[in-house]
């Protein structure tokens, strides 16, 4: 599977290469484009249990779609539903946290479960909810705005408000705190963070999905305007 990442990082798209009869597994609605002859094949991926997981806990789609490529090979373009940039992550036996929403594909070898990741709280998406995503072969990743990468060193601290958080290894710590007391908490915008610590890599988005719906919908015209 070769993955090319074109139109970054606005508006990316990933085009995923595919050796004849090779898969990719994908979020429900991310297919774009392909070319002729692909099989398709719609399930719930890895059993009901952690397809319910998936998609209550974690913000994915229920039913998964796995594209076979035909005897020729082929080529599937995969878009996220919000502008912003996509990367590709080559994993060797290793574990990968993705933030919910986050996914888009992955090589059918890796396995794709939910963990939850220390705090649910009541500010719903603002909650830090993961995906784990494990083992060999590549994994496709989608943000909400540019990606960051930041490198963290042994015992380096680092703190991102949970709606800009996109990835990060496993082995790195964490704790979900409020960023100051309740009241900077509600009024300052910021909602939650997450501490996290080194050693390992993150990435971040540079827009936030609660931030923009935040900004949104008091312009969004009443229903009582509508109708006057």
């Amino acid at each position: 599977m070769n993955v090319q990442i074109d139109d970054r990082p606005s508006y990316a798209i990933a085009k995923v290469a595919l050796d004849p009869g090779e898969e990719v597994v994908a979020e429900g609605g991310a297919m774009v484009a392909m070319t002729e002859g692909f099989e398709l094949e719609t399930k719930a991926r890895g059993g009901f249990l952690k397809s319910i997981a998936r998609a209550t806990v974690g913000g994915e789609s229920f039913f998964m779609n796995t594209f076979k490529a035909p005897a020729s090979g082929g080529t599937v373009h995969l878009a996220p539903a919000l502008p912003g940039d996509m990367q590709v992550f080559d994993l060797v036996n290793e574990q990968l946290m993705v933030q919910s929403g986050g996914f888009i594909a992955s090589s059918p070898s890796l396995e794709i479960e939910t963990k939850w990741s220390g705090a649910k709280t009541f500010f719903a998406k603002e909650g830090a909810i993961m995906l784990r995503v494990s083992g060999t072969g590549s994994l496709v990743i989608a943000a909400y705005g540019a990606i960051e990468e930041v490198e963290l060193g042994p015992g380096e601290r680092f703190t991102v408000d949970t709606g800009h958080l996109v990835t990060f290894s496993e082995g790195i710590g964490f704790e979900v705190r409020k960023v100051g007391g309740w009241k900077s908490t509600l009024l300052s915008g910021e909602g939650l963070v997450v501490d996290l610590t080194g050693p390992g890599r993150l990435t971040l988005q540079t827009r936030s999905q609660d931030a923009f719906l935040g900004w949104l919908i008091p312009r969004l015209p009443s229903q009582n305007a509508s109708s006057a």
